[in-house]
């Protein structure tokens, strides 16, 4: 599996592309079987290691025949997105010019294998723990009855995702830096500032 990136949208740094995914951590997991192609929305925990080495954590319903062929996949690919906006060519100075589209993606590749169920347990406290956070009165699992947990853990199946290759395509207006400043200008004035501020934070804009 591929992603199509020019290579003035591409992005190789692996703690940028490490840093987008934990701020965009729910993903699209993609895999395949006999049966065909496989897509489930997932939230993701991040592991990362010596070396740039990273681990993606989730989880699927058991009755998501999914897992059932995770392990046996010779490829297994999460993908992460993040704002995204359309592009007037109204916004440009120079022209003729066409319409276009900015967003920021990064495609993780790798290979998978299933958790045991302590490992799920783990896996579950800790996403609970990330999403609750900062909440007035956060909810914690430790607080559920161990016969509920224990049945709800066997609804579901954990998984890790060993990556192997990380490929980042931020799509942000690179090709015209002259017309830069009125893009993030434009995406401001209608309401897209995510966009705006991920073109600021990826490169700065030209002066005069």
């Amino acid at each position: 599996m591929t992603l199509y990136i020019p290579q003035h949208f591409r992005v190789d740094d692996p703690a940028a592309l490490a840093a987008f995914i934990e701020a965009n951590a729910f993903g699209t997991l993609v895999s395949s079987s006999a049966a065909g192609l496989h897509v489930s929305h997932v939230p993701f925990v991040v592991e990362r290691g010596e070396g740039g080495a990273m681990r993606l954590l989730g989880h699927v319903a058991r009755a998501n025949a999914q897992w059932e062929s995770l392990e046996g996949a010779d490829h297994v690919l999460a993908v992460f997105q993040g704002p995204h906006a359309y592009i007037s060519p109204g916004w440009y100075e120079q022209h003729p010019s066409v319409p276009t589209w900015n967003y920021a993606a990064v495609h993780a590749t790798g290979r998978a294998r299933l958790m045991e169920e302590a490992e799920l347990h783990e896996l579950l406290m800790r996403l609970s723990a990330t999403y609750e956070a900062g909440r007035e009165k956060p909810w914690r699992m430790a607080e559920l009855p161990a016969a509920f947990v224990d049945s709800m853990l066997k609804m579901i199946v954990g998984f890790e995702l060993v990556v192997e290759r990380l490929e980042g395509k931020f799509k942000l207006s690179q090709n015209r830096p002259a017309e830069m400043e009125r893009v993030i200008a434009a995406l401001d004035a209608s309401g897209e500032g995510a966009v705006a501020d991920l073109m600021r934070a990826t490169h700065a804009p030209p002066k005069g």
